[in-house]
């Protein structure tokens, strides 16, 4: 018994020492935790270090060892972590979670080395103009440089989503463009709901599927830049012809395309794709690089080019690739999937499991060497200026680089060719000391190269910009705040709108546009925009002219002021409207547009068309509906009396003056008060002689009646209260007007009063 109970507390002893030990260890890998995320690696190595030593699990031991790989890794013992990653995997293959942190650094290490050699080119060649020079700064991790593939210049007209030529351009309603293609694969390949590149805007974009081709600015295209819209044409006849499993003939539409485009890097990196199903790996591997040296910092080539690597048996360069793709874009799932394998098959023990091309363990550390060298060095970025040299013979076309120049001489003198040529003439220049550029004098001389505008765009739309080409088809004057409808079709802002008073379609396809309508969401269609300032400027400053004499004129609350006709109004009281005449609808638009925010209101007039006297309203709010019907609430603010009559597009507009009413002093000013009071007292006891549901419908469409103005004659208008009253009293519209017109108060009070005691007699009768 005594033996039991010894047995039994010297195991409780022993547990409670357990418990003590796992607390302390806890503790220490918290500790452990919160010093990595401090960034002070060392300390963190060092405790995992200590950790492991007292740990005999195998499992947890991979982890701690994988923990302080990582730690050593970004506190810059390279050597040492990579070491611990090998150890780590000997207990059981690495998994990609364990490898997550060293892909990270990796790429890390690489985007910072980027950076810096970037920054350090800039200061050294800023003079370049090398076509696809390095760029200035490399991009922060995830962010695409805006180069256009296409060529230096052209980056007003590419997709910012592949970086090429844009292609049946798709405008979002935030006013950007996009090829339609490009918005459909980010819809398919993301969860996420698509998001603008430009903006950063994903509310207002909604299934892409529904957008239409932007008809206008697809046509412009076509015409000012043949060869490439060509070229683009035929990849995507190549996509399909891939897609149904044609290779041969998909190939060669890529190779018909990089003929005419030979600087579009998109061409390169499908035709890669297309020479990998082939098996032609190195043709493949050629594609991949030429790709990486037209877009240095577009992560999918970087991904093509590993993508061939790998099939080549060369698994650390893929590797490098892969790391370096993630350095641009850290949430490329490919590249960061396949770095993930790569690393593990790497960092496997050298067993049957080693992958072919690691033959033994030296070769191992051979390996773990070169990728180290490689992290310290940059990735090679060149100008894409000897692209079509380096581009790799096809089957179908094995030629030099002189060869396609000859071949492709007959599309030379399109505007969008020159700058290829004029671009790799200096390249070629400054790389030769001067011995090419009396060559290409020789050849320019001959009517083998043209001299082009330094801007290259500049001068392929020049040689082909008609100014009627970018005129709305509705007012027929250039284009002014041009706007795409979601069916496609552009317009001036005020031109759609004023149609869309008529009709909610457009006004050229008739598609329904209620939703459109509803949204109110106007946003400019910034490349349509950008083409008419830089190259209509003259034309856009007289367009500019017009608009803003129209604003100026419709800003006058004194001159051509428009009119509402319909319902009395009155100074300080509410007034909701409901519009849905088109000719208001345009009228409420222009107030809010010029923002003076103000029109009249007059009651009609069989003989004029509207009275003599009216209120100025205020637009406070405005809701619109589908069918292009609005609510607007509006407020009265000042009395005016008409000059003249006028109309315009429709609705009325006049000439006025406003009216105040005119102060009383002394004597008169006492009476005036004791008027004042007396009458405001009888309006009181009206209005509490209303039975409950009548003051509260009363209260709810106008509000409580106004208190008393200590200083009644503060305002030109006189005390609201009295408008408040003449508003809700049981009087006809002809009964009120005169009141409107009165510029005495005591006059005004006066008639007041003996309206309330006519009410208050019928009500005793």
């Amino acid at each position: 018994m005594a033996a039991a109970v010894l047995t039994t507390l010297h195991t409780g002893e022993r547990t409670d020492s357990l418990l003590s030990m796992g607390t302390e260890s806890e503790s220490m890998l918290q500790l452990a935790a919160e010093a990595f995320q401090s960034k002070n690696f060392d300390l963190a190595a060092d405790i995992y270090e200590c950790q492991l030593a007292s740990l005999g699990d195998p499992g947890s031991r991979q982890e701690l060892m994988v923990k302080r790989a990582d730690a050593l890794a970004f506190g810059g013992k390279f050597t040492e972590a990579f070491d611990a990653y090998r150890q780590a995997s000997e207990t059981e293959r690495l998994r990609p979670v364990h490898l997550s942190n060293l892909i990270e650094y990796l790429s890390g290490s690489i985007s910072r080395q980027i950076r810096g050699d970037g920054q350090n080119r800039s200061s050294k060649r800023a003079e370049e103009a090398a076509v696809g020079a390095a760029v200035a700064a490399a991009p922060q991790p995830g962010v695409v440089a805006a180069t256009a593939a296409t060529g230096v210049g052209y980056e007003d007209v590419s997709c910012r989503i592949c970086m090429s030529f844009l292609f049946e351009p798709v405008t979002l309603p935030c006013g950007h463009c996009f090829c339609k293609k490009c918005l459909e694969k980010e819809s398919k390949e993301k969860d996420r709901p698509v998001m603008c590149k430009e903006c950063r805007d994903s509310s207002r974009v909604a299934d892409v599927q529904s957008y239409r081709v932007n008809v206008m600015l697809s046509n412009l295209l076509a015409k000012w830049f043949p060869s490439l819209h060509q070229a683009s044409r035929l990849r995507r006849e190549g996509n399909g012809l891939y897609a149904d499993k044609k290779l041969e003939a998909a190939l060669e539409k890529y190779n018909q395309a990089i003929l005419i485009a030979p600087m579009d890097h998109i061409l390169f990196s499908n035709r890669s794709m297309i020479h990998s199903s082939l098996r032609h790996y190195e043709q493949a591997l050629s594609d991949a690089e030429v790709t990486c040296r037209l877009m240095p910092n577009w992560s999918k080539g970087h991904v093509r080019k590993a993508q061939a690597l790998v099939s080549l048996g060369r698994t650390e360069e893929a590797l490098k690739e892969y790391l370096v793709c993630l350095s641009i874009e850290p949430d490329c799932r490919p590249a960061k999937t396949e770095a993930h394998k790569l690393l593990c098959d790497l960092l496997a023990p050298v067993t049957d499991q080693v992958p072919e091309h690691i033959s033994d363990y030296s070769n191992t550390l051979s390996l773990r060497a070169h990728i180290k060298s490689s992290i310290n060095a940059p990735p090679e970025i060149f100008s894409p200026s000897s692209a079509s040299s380096l581009a790799p013979a096809t089957p179908a076309t094995e030629m030099s680089g002189s060869e396609v120049k000859c071949q492709t001489k007959p599309d030379i003198r399109r505007p969008d060719r020159c700058l290829l040529l004029k671009r790799k003439r200096r390249s070629t220049e400054e790389e030769d000391g001067g011995q090419e550029r009396r060559d290409d004098h020789k050849r320019a001389k001959s009517g083998e190269l043209l001299d082009v505008a330094t801007d290259p765009l500049s001068s392929a739309v020049g040689d082909v910009l008609d100014p009627c080409d970018l005129e709305c088809s509705l007012c027929m004057r250039l284009f002014y705040e041009p706007v795409t409808t979601p069916c496609g079709h552009t317009f001036c802002l005020r031109c759609l709108e004023r149609c869309l008073d008529h009709n909610p379609k457009c006004p050229l396809c008739k598609e329904e546009l209620s939703e459109y309508l509803v949204q109110r969401q106007y946003s400019k269609t910034v490349l349509m925009e950008n083409l008419i300032s830089t190259y209509l400027p003259s034309e856009l400053i007289e367009r500019q002219k017009i608009h803003q004499d129209e604003m100026a004129e419709l800003s006058n609350l004194n001159k051509n002021v428009p009119i509402f006709v319909c319902t009395m109004a009155f100074p300080t009281v509410p007034c909701p409207l409901h519009i849905f005449e088109p000719c208001y609808r345009l009228m409420i638009r222009r107030c809010i547009e010029a923002g003076t925010n103000c029109f009249g209101m007059c009651l009609g007039d069989d003989r004029k068309g509207f009275a003599d006297y009216g209120c100025l309203l205020e637009i406070r709010d405005v809701k619109f509906f589908s069918d292009g019907r609005s609510v607007v609430d509006t407020i009265g603010k000042r009395r005016f009396k008409v000059l003249q009559h006028h109309e315009r597009d429709g609705y009325n507009t006049a000439d006025i003056e406003y009216l105040e009413d005119v102060k009383e002093e002394d004597l008169a000013e006492r009476e005036l008060q004791s008027l004042h009071d007396t009458v405001y007292d009888q309006a009181l006891v009206w209005v509490n002689s209303l039975k409950t549901e009548q003051r509260e419908r009363i209260e709810g469409h106008f509000g409580p009646m106004p208190q008393k103005d200590s200083e009644f004659q503060d305002s030109p208008n006189g005390p609201s209260w009295c408008w408040w009253l003449l508003a809700v009293l049981p009087l006809e519209g002809r009964a009120q007007l005169p009141f409107l017109a009165l510029t005495s108060l005591k006059d005004r009070l006066s008639g007041i009063r003996k309206v309330l005691l006519f009410m208050a007699h019928s009500r005793h009768r």
